[in-house]
């Protein structure tokens, strides 16, 4: 009962703090650009406080209403001997039912998170050639995907209400706390996601010129995926380990990592406005005007973006409609935070050339000598 308590106290904290969280990066994003101008992974990442909100229901429910029971764990003379009418029956009835659901509302959080994340990096690379497409192919790998893992959900095993059976022994693929399709298919498509949403910003930061200090801490920042991969294998490592607990215990770690995916993918586009309203407190920690620079014109600390080479970022005039910035042969563009702004978003150009927006300065340096 202790442990249960516990789980209770800690599911609940998780929650609370995932949801303050994303209410915090709203409060961010509403100071900076407004509502009018939130974008798709901003509406995304509201969206998720629904499935998190009842996976986190339904796995408190598990333990408190059900025991934790569910039609897995058993011998056959056991569930023979099992009465239709003994609360043990409905206890694990109702557990498998819980089960089939938490997997769903686990699978929506983690693949509505990665939508986000996906809409969140289109936005980050708007203008830097060859991004635009690695996006789009990632929108519809996890779309693929999720449809997949609801399909292997819900048609694994026929008829449904299988999932539920105690007698006869229903099989493995019936059994949805220790069903290894599910666990399987969803930690194999879960990782292959993330390891591709991993790819789309790594590229971009390890090139950009920027600190050392600075760019591991956002190759940090970005990198939360690999936290999220981890608690996905260890939730199969005990669920397959132990067949009494595993159903508990794996309803429990579905809350972690749906926690840790929440946090991650929060952070990156929060950061920035964080670090603008902490510097009066860790000026000297946070501030970036204490690194030199060997050429002028570049904010220490911002990310260039294109050297008029072409990599898509020169207008057909070479200059910017407003005149704020240049983009040729002989000047490189950068972006720094200004004001409550992020710095560690990228400034998306229009087709007739760079534009001012209001997150960001876009500042020109001299060719280096």
């Amino acid at each position: 009962m202790g442990s249960q308590t516990d789980f209770v106290v800690e599911a609940f904290t998780l929650l609370s703090i995932g949801i303050l969280i994303i209410f915090l990066r709203t409060y961010a994003r509403l100071r900076q650009v407004g509502i009018r101008n939130f974008e798709a992974d901003d509406w995304l990442m509201l969206l998720v406080i629904v499935p998190y909100t009842i996976e986190t229901a339904l796995a408190y429910t598990v333990g408190a209403q059900f025991r934790g029971l569910t039609n897995s764990g058993m011998t056959d003379e056991e569930r023979k001997a099992l009465s239709p009418d003994s609360d043990e029956f409905a206890w694990r009835v109702g557990g498998s039912k819980i089960q089939v659901a938490g997997w769903v509302m686990y699978a929506s959080v983690l693949w509505l998170v990665k939508t986000a994340l996906c809409a969140f990096y289109f936005r980050l690379t708007a203008g830097l050639a060859g991004y635009k497409t690695r996006i789009y192919i990632g929108f519809a790998f996890i779309a693929a995907t999720y449809i997949a893992i609801i399909c292997c959900i819900l048609f694994s095993c026929q008829p449904f209400n299988r999932f539920w059976q105690i007698y006869p022994n229903p099989g493995n693929f019936c059994q949805p706390a220790l069903s290894k399709i599910y666990i399987f298919v969803i930690v194999c498509l879960n990782i292959t996601t993330d390891m591709y949403l991993l790819a789309i910003p790594i590229p971009m930061l390890w090139g950009a010129r920027i600190p050392k200090v600075k760019k591991y801490g956002l190759l940090v920042l970005f990198s939360g995926a690999i936290f999220v991969m981890v608690a996905g294998l260890l939730r199969c490592f005990l669920i397959l380990q132990n067949p009494d607990t595993g159903p508990e215990e794996g309803a429990s770690w579905a809350v972690r990592e749906s926690f840790v995916a929440v946090v991650t993918s929060n952070l990156p586009s929060t950061w920035g406005w964080m670090r603008q309203k902490l510097k009066p407190l860790f000026g000297s920690l946070l501030s970036s005007n204490n690194v030199s620079s060997k050429y002028k014109g570049a904010e220490p600390g911002s990310i260039m973006l294109g050297d008029g080479r072409g990599s898509g970022w020169r207008s057909r005039s070479g200059r910017a409609d407003n005149g704020l910035a240049t983009v040729n042969s002989e000047h490189n563009v950068y972006i720094h935070g200004g004001g409550d702004a992020s710095s560690d978003e990228i400034i998306p150009s229009m087709p007739d050339g760079i534009k001012k927006d209001v997150e960001f300065t876009v500042q020109e340096s001299e060719p280096r000598r």
